[in-house]
């Protein structure tokens, strides 16, 4: 069986506080990326083989999320052995979900493969004990996003037809270094009333909350956005956590990239 595992950018991400079990509040729109996607296939086997080739991936196999995604189901469900090969395409540390989309494309196929007949309640339940964007990957359509991110609503955004360039440079963020340089707090405008504004004032009131130090902390970061609104985006922002950048654009751009070592990924959104 096999899956191609997509990723996603986030519309706006407002950190509102910090919570008393150590995670953040967040409000965020999460937008299915398509085309960029990672393939996963299954079989059954004797016991858990996992094969990884693609993007080398920087953690032990046993810490992988497809494998944390296994033994979560063998855990619940007591199923039997697979072999779980992972093709890696969408690059980590890019605040792109590439690894939650692994996690719970792996879910969904060993639900299939076994005959678990879950519900979509469960499959999401499954997921949000594996990480906070884990849960949208089930669903795979835009969510407003609240809580840690678990919380899911569906969202209409004008975003069918437009162009999105996804850029990264070789610099990974981690999750940890994202919030340890936050500071929550409520905006005035919350993201859901900003997002029923025209897309080209997205600018001026469509945040992200990780941007201000961690652009202080990886400049090419800054310059990648500035860059796509050179290039015409009728929007820029950083993704989640970084460090991939996107722009949105009504025609397709011509992209040169600014500096060396740039991972570049242009599709239309649907």
């Amino acid at each position: 069986m096999l899956a191609k595992a997509g990723c996603k950018i986030n519309i706006g991400l407002d950190v509102l506080r910090r919570r008393s079990d150590g995670y953040h509040d967040i409000e965020t729109v999460m937008y299915p990326v398509r085309e960029l996607y990672d393939e996963i296939a299954v079989e059954r086997c004797d016991s858990l083989r996992f094969v990884q080739d693609g993007i080398a991936v920087d953690c032990a196999d046993e810490h992988n999320l497809c494998v944390k995604a296994y033994r979560l189901m063998q855990q619940h469900f007591g199923i039997g052995g697979a072999e779980i090969r992972l093709t890696k395409r969408v690059p980590f540390g890019a605040g792109l979900g590439g690894g939650s989309s692994d996690a719970t494309a792996t879910i969904m196929l060993l639900n299939d493969l076994f005959g678990l007949a879950l519900s979509e309640r469960e499959l999401l339940s499954l997921a949000a004990s594996l990480g906070s964007d884990t849960p949208f990957f089930v669903r795979n359509e835009p969510q407003f996003c609240s809580g840690r991110g678990e919380v899911l609503a569906p969202v209409a955004l004008p975003l069918a037809g437009k162009y999105v360039v996804i850029m990264k440079p070789d610099e990974g963020i981690s999750t940890r270094e994202a919030y340890s340089g936050v500071c929550p707090a409520v905006p005035s405008v919350r993201l859901g009333d900003a997002l029923q504004m025209p897309l080209s004032q997205w600018r001026t009131c469509v945040k992200n909350d990780f941007e201000p130090h961690l652009f202080a902390a990886h400049p090419r970061l800054a310059q990648l956005k500035r860059y796509l609104y050179d290039l015409g985006a009728v929007y820029a922002s950083m993704s989640g956590s970084g460090s991939a950048v996107f722009g949105l654009f009504d025609e397709r751009p011509q992209v040169v990239p600014p500096f060396e070592n740039i991972f570049i990924h242009i599709e239309i959104l649907s």
